[in-house]
């Protein structure tokens, strides 16, 4: 029977292409590193890693391995945690891989409501870009993902319509535009722009709606790209230019800084979907959220629960249920 903890070391050792690096993550020395993964690799009856001088690469064998062992590795979390839960409490780790939107202004409010409702639950989220959170989603190296675009081609994933977020046009607060409220999407071609990267929602959703009036989304003047939309905010505060942000970005870092302009006959909606990849299995703690954030909507989370004492309920839920952090073999 296969270690979970040597395959720990294993993908941790093969994400690193380092066993130095790899036996700082894991807090063991690098000699306890090559042991484990010699002691693999003679179970297994296989080599997992090849030396090319001074660099290190992964065998046939040990590509192999990989998405196995991460789903062995999940597999046997899921046992724990069902194993734990079966004391009447939902238990276990959230992971969630989100772009910046929902990550920065959405997952907040909906981790601190549902976290309230189980402490015991404890929640890592990886804000990343789109692609990337399905990546990870595929791989299993999160529980859950947010994108803010339907990937048809995936059967396996499944994508749940969540969220619809009102883009907006911003101005500085003396712009000639903050005067009129109203501009017409031809207008828009006369101003300069502080936009996202292409890869982002806001600026398809951009792109899409001056394609429905003949425009392109280059007919603008994009002066400057930024990765994020509250770098935009202040941008477009100290006059670099116009641009489209989320209306959550405007209401979190914007309120009375920048003026909001009603583009003419333009529907900028950017919709969020919540996915999961269907042939990963759920422990307690992802069925919950799974199920809570189908029944809960952004409008509920306007108005928050009372979260005060919230680390003092889960600190005694851990030690009322004995929930410890893995010993280290190499300390015991």
């Amino acid at each position: 029977m296969l270690n979970p903890y040597q395959l720990q070391v294993f993908l941790t050792a093969a994400e690193t292409l380092n066993f130095s690096r790899a036996a700082e993550k894991l807090g063991l020395s690098q000699p306890s590193i090559t042991q484990h993964i010699h002691q693999l690799e003679s179970q297994l009856g296989v080599s997992l890693f090849i030396r090319k001088g001074r660099k290190m690469a992964l065998s046939e064998a040990g590509m192999a391995l990989m998405p196995l062992a991460r789903q062995i590795l999940l597999v046997n979390s899921r046992a724990e945690e069902l194993m734990q839960s079966l004391r009447g409490e939902v238990i276990g780790h959230l992971t969630i891989g989100c772009s910046t939107t929902p990550g920065k202004y959405l997952l907040p409010l909906i981790l601190a409501r549902f976290m309230t409702q189980h402490p015991r639950v404890q929640a890592t989220v990886h804000v990343t870009p789109r692609a990337l959170a399905l990546e990870m989603l595929r791989k299993g190296d999160v529980d859950f993902a947010f994108s803010s675009s339907f990937d048809e081609f995936d059967r396996h994933i499944e994508f749940r319509p969540f969220y619809r977020e009102p883009v907006v046009l911003i101005v500085p607060l003396d712009h000639p535009w903050a005067a009129q409220g109203e501009i017409s999407p031809q207008d828009l071609t006369r101003e300069c722009f502080v936009m996202r990267e292409e890869s982002a929602g806001t600026f398809r959703v951009v792109r899409n709606a001056l394609a429905k009036h003949g425009l392109h989304v280059h007919d603008l003047r994009i002066v400057l790209t930024l990765g994020n939309s509250e770098a935009i905010v202040i941008a477009v505060q100290r006059g670099i230019g116009a641009g489209f942000v989320p209306q959550s970005a405007v209401e979190q870092v914007g309120k009375g800084k920048v003026a909001t302009v009603r583009v003419r006959d333009m529907a900028l909606i950017e919709e969020i979907f919540f996915c999961r990849y269907r042939l990963h299995p759920l422990g307690s703690a992802q069925e919950a959220f799974w199920n809570f954030l189908a029944q809960v909507t952004p409008e509920d989370l306007a108005t928050q629960p009372d979260e005060r004492g919230l680390c003092d309920e889960r600190s005694a839920a851990q030690q009322e249920a004995g929930i410890y952090a893995q010993p280290n073999p190499e300390k015991q």
